[in-house]
């Protein structure tokens, strides 16, 4: 199954530890709480320095969106989230503070808890990148207008800022692929691809890029 999602769509909420807001793009199990998804897409508006929410167990993929970023320093590493569009994976085991550079920015988030999701985020600029045959996918339009395939059915038109979820649990089909292409100059979109499984599960390979011709 996949679903168009509107910005009408997302779920506001304050962060976990009240320091901010953020929106919820989509989680799953649909409806869990911060403590309970096993994945979870979200935009988080950074207004000021201070800490991050904590999340123990999850492993964290942050990409800035908007604004000059912001420098995170935590005990094991020091992140500069400065450059739009770039994906940075951090613990969410860390203490993580943060530092604005120059005013408020916007970032994208995609949380997988350890042992139980594995995911990665591919920035699309140009080409034809496709997502393996994962359970779960999400292609979010982060610049401009893009257009996105899926395996059996016609091109759907991804506005800025809209995102297309694909959920293969929910009377899909496994094999299912999502092909996303950029309609103008500039336009940039977040594919994130997320396998959810028990700790014997085999590993295997999450997104590819298609060979151009």
């Amino acid at each position: 199954m996949f679903r168009l999602l509107t910005p009408s769509d997302y779920r506001p909420m304050p962060w976990k530890n009240g320091g901010g807001r953020t929106i919820e793009i989509a989680a799953h199990p649909v409806g869990a709480t911060l403590d309970e998804f096993l994945w979870r897409v979200s935009i988080a508006d950074v207004e000021r320095d201070g800490p991050f929410s904590r999340f123990p167990g999850i492993d964290r993929t942050i990409v800035l969106l908007e604004g000059a970023g912001m420098h995170l320093r935590s005990g094991t590493r020091d992140i500069e989230l400065t450059t739009c569009f770039v994906p940075h994976d951090v613990s969410g085991d860390d203490a993580i503070e943060c530092m604005l550079v120059a005013g408020p920015s916007r970032d994208f988030n995609a949380m997988f808890r350890r042992g139980r999701a594995r995911g990665r985020v591919v920035v699309v600029r140009a080409g034809d990148p496709e997502s393996g045959p994962t359970p779960f996918q999400l292609a979010y339009a982060a610049a401009g207008a893009h257009e996105c395939a899926i395996a059996g059915h016609a091109p759907l038109r991804l506005p800025e800022g809209h995102a297309l979820l694909v959920d293969a649990a929910d009377g899909g089909s496994e094999d299912a692929t999502v092909a996303i292409r950029p309609r103008a100059t500039g336009a940039v979109a977040l594919l994130v691809g997320v396998v959810v499984h028990e700790p014997a599960g085999p590993p295997g390979r999450i997104l590819k890029r298609k060979a151009r011709r």
